[in-house]
């Protein structure tokens, strides 16, 4: 690139001072355009550079802005040639006019650009959802975790999905650390990650927003949402709260898992295996399928055995549900021995 931009910048350089002295046949001529040429070249050459900065669609929006601003500029225009206002001053008035709609153009469509996508045309038909609000936005512990994958597979998640550059880069840090153990989680979300995008049915979107400014992924993550619209998906809890708390729409898989789960009422009977030892004096835990666990009165001495158990009470936290229970022989026991009084 470095050698593109010297070519143009001879080039440029070189005819401007040609165009110059050909103009009036004097030196001088000459060395003016040749600084004018310098002048014009290097602001060619800032604007480029600064374009090669803006993601793609940033670049169509904001052309399809301009196109769009000049054209209404120019049936502006034209409505307006009165007969009596002299060439200079219509040729004048025509260069503002098309200057201010094509700055208003420009600069509207690159802002706007996240809401023109042909993938959520059928948002138009619909009205009651826009398509800010159809866009889901991944952060690295959802990715790490794996099951939105399924979720995805299943088609629960709709909209579009967006996967930010700040998370791809966190990811391969991951993967490149030194650490067994998360270099194998960094691994493991690159792969969910190929597994998400080789699913036809998605529309995946890698944009390359930054927010250089903000140095935590969390905080991007939510100034990302706040500029583009939309929702985070994680199963953090300090960035659902924190996200929550700047009025940004989050879904929590937790959540979704914990809302999943069967329902397990008082009274109900269990088989349950016992894998190890309460907190309180003689309780056993086991686990459900699902994680859920299960605490059961008086099971200590079971430890390695499955028992039959009934459900005296569920109880719901923020780290998920546990059910309480008591062995079904010692219930029976006591209804006995209740009724033989």
């Amino acid at each position: 690139m470095i050698i593109i931009r010297g070519v143009l910048l001879i080039v440029f350089v070189s005819a401007c001072f040609i165009i110059g002295y050909q103009a009036n046949k004097r030196i001088e001529a000459g060395i003016a355009g040749f600084i004018a040429g310098t002048i014009i070249s290097f602001i060619i050459i800032s604007i480029e550079i600064s374009i090669r900065k803006q993601p793609a669609k940033v670049l169509i929006g904001g052309v399809t802005g301009l196109i769009a601003g000049l054209f209404i500029a120019n049936l502006f225009t034209y409505s307006l040639s009165i007969p009596f206002i002299g060439n200079e001053s219509t040729f004048l008035i025509n260069i503002l006019i098309n200057t201010i709609f094509g700055y208003l153009g420009l600069v509207i469509g690159a802002k706007k650009s996240y809401s023109f996508d042909l993938s959520n045309y059928r948002t138009i038909f619909r009205g009651n959802k826009s398509i800010e609000n159809n866009i889901k936005i991944l952060d690295t512990s959802v990715i790490i975790d794996g099951r939105i994958a399924d979720i995805c597979e299943t088609g629960f998640l709709e909209g579009q999905i967006i996967i930010p550059q700040f998370i791809l880069k966190e990811l391969q840090q991951i993967a490149d650390s030194s650490d067994a153990m998360k270099r194998n989680r960094g691994r493991r979300g690159l792969d969910i990650l190929q597994k998400i995008q080789k699913n036809a049915d998605l529309d995946i979107k890698i944009v390359d927003d930054d927010f250089p400014k903000i140095r935590e992924v969390d905080g991007k993550l939510v100034a990302l949402c706040q500029k583009i619209g939309g929702m985070i998906v994680t199963n953090d809890f300090n960035l659902n709260k924190v996200a929550e708390l700047q009025g940004v729409t989050v879904l929590n898989i937790n959540q979704l898992a914990n809302a999943v789960k069967p329902v397990v009422l008082p009274g109900e009977t269990m088989t349950i295996y016992i894998l190890k030892e309460g907190k309180e004096h003689n309780q056993g835990i086991g686990y459900l399928d699902d994680g859920t666990m299960v605490v059961v009165d008086n099971a200590r001495k079971e430890i390695g055995k499955s028992v039959e158990a009934i459900v005296s009470s569920v109880l719901q936290t923020t780290a998920g549900r546990m059910i309480f229970t008591r062995l079904k022989e010692e219930v029976e026991r006591e209804e006995i021995y209740s009724l033989s009084r």
